[in-house]
């Protein structure tokens, strides 16, 4: 029996890196008696997983976790244990059943996510923000008019010149924000920085100079191709709406 937890991370929590933030689940598991299951041999650990990490800094209103629970309890149930354990900058939203085979599983499925891109007043504040200039729409569609977008990508072992273009599904600007909907999982995976770094650049602009807070919306998986419609962003569904067929 699975389950997908959505939850949100926001606050000062959003400084705290993805493994923290696993043993702080389960602290959290244990404090709110979820009924999670273990792995067993010598050292058994709680069978969980996560969908996407998010980079340090970076906040969210669509995080998911997938556990395994050794007996039911219910979803409203469990959102308000977990939540009377959570600290001030984690919230969980979500609680639903999911099929227990393997590719059902959030990592495995997630292939995009989308972002809202804000600018900052200032490099030293993530809540005062300002308007982007006008001038930047017209700049978004001359920058997705490019058949290529060759950036730098570095990893901890290696860098390499990669086209990002085929994996930014959308760019456009709104009163709120620029926002993105990008690939994201095992196969293909974009960070919002790099694109935001590869669009300063082509407006000329010095990316270090410009001070951006990043958000991420929500976390996709891909529709059955039946289910498809012929818009891009139109493929995709929400971990949290998401039903294996």
């Amino acid at each position: 029996m699975k389950a997908r937890i959505k939850f949100r991370k926001y606050g000062v929590m959003r400084f705290i890196g993805h493994l923290d933030v696993m043993r702080y689940f389960q602290k959290a598991m244990r404090r709110a008696e979820i009924p999670i299951a273990f792995t067993g041999g010598y050292s058994p650990h709680m069978i969980m997983s996560f969908a996407q990490p998010l980079g340090v800094g970076v906040t969210s209103d669509g995080e998911y976790l997938d556990i395994e629970l050794k007996e039911d309890i219910d979803p409203g149930q469990a959102i308000r244990q977990l939540n009377e354990v959570m600290v001030e900058g984690m919230e969980v939203v979500g609680f639903n059943r999911i099929p227990d085979d393997k590719k059902s599983s959030g990592m495995t499925i997630v292939a995009a996510a989308s972002y809202r891109v804000t600018l900052l007043e200032s490099v030293r504040s993530a809540d005062v923000t300002r308007a982007f200039p006008d001038s930047w729409e017209a700049k978004i569609e001359g920058f997705l008019n490019q058949k290529h977008i060759v950036v730098l990508k570095r990893t901890k072992r290696s860098e390499a010149e990669v086209d990002i273009r085929p994996m930014i599904y959308q760019m456009h600007l709104e009163e709120d924000g620029i926002h993105l909907f990008l690939a994201a999982g095992s196969e293909q995976n974009l960070k919002p920085d790099l694109v935001m770094r590869a669009f300063t650049e082509y407006i000329k602009e010095e990316s270090n100079s410009v001070p951006f807070h990043y958000h991420r919306v929500d976390v996709y998986a891909r529709k059955p191709k039946e289910a498809e419609d012929s818009e891009d962003h139109f493929k995709f569904i929400s971990l949290g709406e998401w039903k294996r067929s």
